[in-house]
């Protein structure tokens, strides 16, 4: 069988998008080519900066005949019915069977479909692939409409056995396919043979070009590596950078270039990101100090001068790079120094976070107030955490984040430091927007924890408040992320937080803010917020008297007037917010797929999320975890079994009497050994269960209904519930409930599968 090579050269394909393009076409030619019965051994695809390759072997020669038989339409049937059969077939009348059938006598397809060979069909697939490739962006050249993502050159395709190889003829807009190709562009240029694979990938290694991008990675990590230890230093580590570097050049060289020591007072981090950002160095590192000292780039091609050429060029654009840090760095240390950063923060008033939210400047302001309110449930001090809130965001009118985006928060760490700022202060600068994902660090200092978590509160009630809710393919301002963010946090710092509760007083907040807008824009949004309440419309008008006597008079605060808010909306559990609820039931979302990631199956998770406190994480996790742990002993499984025995049981008895069995049942109508037991285990279980709710340790509750497991097994061994004489049935069915009402104590079992 015949192994197939494709090749398709063209000029520098950007680095992002290289790997992606190669696995689509090994995927859509495959495809194609399977679903045109050529079916193949092995596949490898492969790229470099000017080309994408796909390598198959074990490819059969041609597609195998085909034999389809049809059934028709009786013989009798009216003739459309026959004609549309045979359009359906492509055949005629006379090459139709007629075959007995259990309805009678019934026409026959059989329909022969030769097989092809293989060059008809790759040409047929290769040219459909090439002209409906998924590239992000393409273009056209010349005067074709052919559109690749660069100019294409050239296309190899190549079909080889132990007879020899031959060209699989195609014509793409003028570009015909061969069985030649290119090597470096400047080290070995011009065009040459191929036979198969192996020769392919041999020839271009020998024209200074390495076909494999791992190999290109490995390559540049272990010179650069090894270079910087021979210089006593260590190479930054950085996948990312690594993989888009193997992607720029075809024979890389490591080049190791040294950083003016006029640029060596900047941040690591600040020379890090200028270096990887515009000229895609790597940072070497001094050990001993932490500090960035040179850099390694990578060429590609070797030079008779070893690089000097190559590495002055870019150690002066360097230069010059670091000489706008240095700028901006030295700009903003005398802010931060000598103004406190208050500029910055002032500036904040004309920056729009979103148009309905108001500016960056409000937002701090809510965020504020909220981490005041936060901070003793993470042991934080609130003027502290207040402190931190106002400052956090400052960086943002920096200079230095203006050019480096993706410094925000660390560089105000160094802003606040040079301010004079309290240490947990510039540590919340930099902490509070972790965790950035699901494997970010969690900040656990209180004050960084603290500024975090109302961060992300403040960021998922106002787009709640304004209806920007994510959907399912989209989440623009990463809310999901933010929800995640804030369940870490509260359990990773094990922070007890009604949740419903805050969710609806921040929601009020917003509602409250109504009052500072002109009167048709109050009572448009109160309008709004009434009719998700369902409030009466006279209800309604009286609202809006007592708001606008309080407004009026301007003798209440402002507490007094969000009272009257309050008052008329409901707060709390039961008379929470439809957002709120809303909202809450979002993290839950969230809080499941964290949790199963951690191994808690869904359907504990829903068990626990039916009992009261759900909106308490800590509580509702060590609930679920304690019910997981117990569920995973034997005990545990048969409990559940019992449990939905007794269950569906009563739930039968009593749709079929009509009447609910919840009165308590008593021992003295006991008869079976076993009947007793029960009702002295479930006397003996009781007061432990409530004592261990009641302090919160679910490990042990969920222990003592486990301990159940043996006398509930055995009474269903032993009696049967519906027993002849209504007294006995009607105390066993009352036992079961007892049985029931102790276990949903703990947890809502009937949500437990299996």
């Amino acid at each position: 069988m015949p192994d197939l090579l494709i090749e398709l050269f063209s000029e520098e394909i950007p680095a992002r998008m290289q790997a992606r393009a190669a696995e689509e076409l090994k995927k859509r030619v495959t495809d194609g080519l399977v679903e045109a019965g050529l079916t193949y051994a092995g596949a490898g695809a492969f790229h470099t900066p000017r080309r994408l390759t796909l390598t198959l072997q074990g490819l059969l020669g041609e597609s195998p005949t085909l034999r389809e038989e049809r059934k028709g339409p009786r013989t009798d049937a009216p003739e459309k019915a026959i004609e549309g059969f045979l359009r359906g077939a492509g055949l005629t009348r006379d090459q139709l069977q007629e075959r007995d059938d259990k309805k009678g006598r019934v026409f026959f397809a059989v329909i022969e479909k030769p097989g092809r060979k293989a060059p008809e069909i790759i040409a047929e697939v290769l040219e459909s692939v090439l002209r409906n490739f998924p590239w992000p962006k393409s273009m056209r050249w010349g005067s074709g409409t052919f559109r690749w993502v660069r100019p294409l050159h050239s296309i190899l395709c190549v079909l080889s056995d132990e007879a020899g190889a031959e060209v699989v003829p195609m014509d793409l807009d003028g570009i015909s396919t061969g069985n030649t190709t290119e090597g470096h562009r400047f080290m070995a240029p011009g065009r040459f043979a191929v036979k198969d694979f192996d020769d392919y990938a041999t020839q271009l290694k020998r024209r200074f070009v390495v076909l494999d991008a791992s190999e290109r990675a490995e390559h540049i990590w272990q010179d650069a590596t090894n270079t910087a230890f021979a210089n006593g230093l260590d190479v930054v580590e950085d996948k990312g950078l690594l993989a888009e570097v193997s992607g720029l050049v075809e024979w890389p060289v490591v080049l190791m270039g040294e950083i003016g020591e006029d640029f060596l007072g900047l941040p690591p981090e600040v020379l890090q990101t200028s270096m990887k950002e515009h000229q895609k160095f790597f940072s070497v590192k001094n050990a001993r100090t932490g500090r960035i000292e040179r850099f390694v780039t990578v060429a590609n091609r070797e030079t008779r001068d070893n690089g000097a050429t190559i590495l002055a060029g870019n150690q002066k654009v360097l230069a010059a790079r670091l000489s706008d840090a240095k700028f901006f760095w030295e700009n903003d240390l005398r802010v931060a120094q000598r103004e406190k950063m208050q500029p910055w923060i002032d500036q904040l008033d004309n920056v729009t976070f979103h148009a309905k939210l108001g500016s960056q400047a409000e937002r701090i302001a809510r965020i504020t107030d909220l981490a005041g309110d936060l901070a003793p449930a993470l042991s934080a001090d609130p003027a502290v955490a207040q402190k931190a809130a106002r400052v956090a965001k400052a960086d943002l009118s920096s200079e230095m984040v203006y050019e480096f985006p993706e410094l925000q928060g660390l560089m105000g760490r160094y802003y606040a430091e040079a301010a004079g700022l309290a240490p947990e202060v510039a540590a919340a600068c930099e902490a509070h927007y972790s965790p950035l994902g699901p494997t970010d660090d969690v900040p656990v200092a209180p004050v960084s924890a603290t500024v975090a978590l109302a961060d992300k509160i403040d960021t998922l009630i106002g787009f709640w408040a304004i209806d920007e809710k994510p959907t399912g393919s989209k989440d623009p301002f990463a809310l999901r992320r933010a929800a995640l963010g804030v369940i870490r946090i509260i359990l990773t710092n094990k922070v007890r937080l009604n949740l419903l509760g805050l969710f609806d007083d921040l929601l009020m907040r917003h509602i409250f803010k109504a009052l500072d807008e002109t009167e048709t824009g109050k009572r448009a949004r109160l309008a709004d917020f009434a009719a998700e309440r369902d409030m009466p419309e006279e209800a309604f008008g009286q609202l809006l008297s007592a708001l606008e006597q309080e407004e009026a008079e301007r003798s209440a605060d402002r507490a007094q007037m969000q009272s009257v808010l309050q008052d008329a909306f409901g707060a709390g559990d039961q008379g929470a917010l439809p957002k709120s609820v809303n909202l809450l039931s979002f993290f839950h979302d969230r809080l499941k797929v964290h949790l199963r990631d951690e191994g808690i199956r869904h359907d504990v998770i829903d068990a626990c999320l039916a009992m009261p406190g759900n909106d308490d994480l800590t509580l509702l996790v060590n609930r679920a975890q304690a019910l997981s742990d117990v569920l995973g002993t034997e005990d545990g499984v048969n409990l559940v079994q019992g449990f939905k025995r007794a269950n569906n049981i009563l739930t039968q008895a009593e749709d079929k009497d009509g009447v609910a069995y919840e009165y308590g049942a008593d021992p003295k109508f006991a008869e079976a050994e076993e009947e007793k037991t029960l009702f002295a285990a479930l006397d003996a279980a009781a007061p432990r269960i409530e004592a261990a709710l009641e302090g919160e340790d679910f490990a042990a509750a969920a222990a003592a209904l486990a301990g159940l497991r043996g006398p509930i097994d055995a009474f269903f061994e032993a009696v049967q519930v519906n027993a002849d004489n209504e007294v006995v049935r009607r105390n066993r069915l009352n036992l079961l409930s007892t049985i029931r009402s102790t276990v949903l104590k703990v947890a809502d079992l009937t949500r437990i599968e299996g």
